[in-house]
């Protein structure tokens, strides 16, 4: 079990009527099997004025599915007895859950954080980094997913024959089953047609502002070119002729004028 550096508890644990522990604002679902891990970070997260309810395990959550769609960030362990953390995550999107979701590991290995982030994960966090660090990238997480929930309930966005509102995407008229990583990402570039934006901005969309993964100093960049691939293969999996997204090598990608007046 990885450590958390905690003592006692310095006051009891609210509840709210629906079963979340803690009064906080802020809601965190906690799916981890290791009990005393997970009874210890529930404890640290309320001092720090989460409102929590966890899970022991995969199933238990998706008896509660709609738990999971009231709360600002899921932390999901990858190791999860049963059902995978990574397999809980295809689940849950499969439930159109679009809460912003981060993964607990106590091996964080670069394989399973590309993976994580192929799949639409948000962030990938070391158990060992300790519970301060855990506490800001929630923070983070859950601002980030604010302001840009903020931005798709406020625009409906048409161009050419892109439309986009509240994280569901069309093309042609079809609907695109993107992840909501996925459509931060074409928002972004639909924003800015015509306009070169840099991994550096891709790569903060996907995640927050400041955010590093990857290896080396650079190593950002394949993620972005990972989700970007995923992203022109859900379009052209409904238009083969798909060719909106442009790519220059030594900056980032755009989407393409002519596609916006299209």
């Amino acid at each position: 079990m990885a450590e958390l550096n905690i003592g006692e508890s310095s006051r009891p644990l609210a509840t709210l009527p629906d079963n979340w522990a803690g009064c906080g604002k802020n809601r965190v679902v906690l799916v981890e099997d290791d009990d005393n891990y997970r009874v210890a970070l529930e404890h640290e997260l309320i001092e720090r004025d989460f409102a929590v309810r966890s899970f022991a395990d995969a199933a238990g959550l998706l008896a509660e599915a709609e738990v999971a769609a009231t709360a600002n960030v899921l932390l999901l362990d990858w190791m999860l007895p049963r059902m995978s953390g990574i397999d809980l995550l295809s689940q849950l999107m499969d439930r159109d859950i679009r809460a912003p979701v981060a993964f607990l590991t106590g091996h964080a290995l670069t394989a399973n954080e590309h993976l994580a982030f192929d799949r639409g994960a948000a962030d990938f966090i070391d158990k060992a980094r300790g519970v301060e660090v855990l506490v800001g990238r929630l923070m983070r997480l859950i601002e980030t997913s604010r302001t840009q929930s903020a931005v798709r309930r406020d625009t409906a966005q048409r161009c050419g024959d892109l439309w986009l509102q509240i994280g569901r995407a069309q093309w042609r008229g079809v609907d695109i089953d993107l992840t909501l990583c996925e459509f931060n990402v074409v928002q972004l570039l639909a924003s800015n047609v015509g306009q070169w934006v840099t991994y550096r901005q891709i790569y903060d969309r996907m995640h927050y502002v400041g955010f590093i993964a990857g290896n080396g100093d650079d190593g950002y960049q394949a993620n972005v070119r990972s989700t970007i691939k995923r992203i022109r293969n859900k379009f052209r999996a409904n238009d083969p002729e798909f060719t909106a997204i442009r790519n220059h090598v030594g900056i980032g990608y755009c989407w393409s004028a002519a596609a916006a007046t299209a």
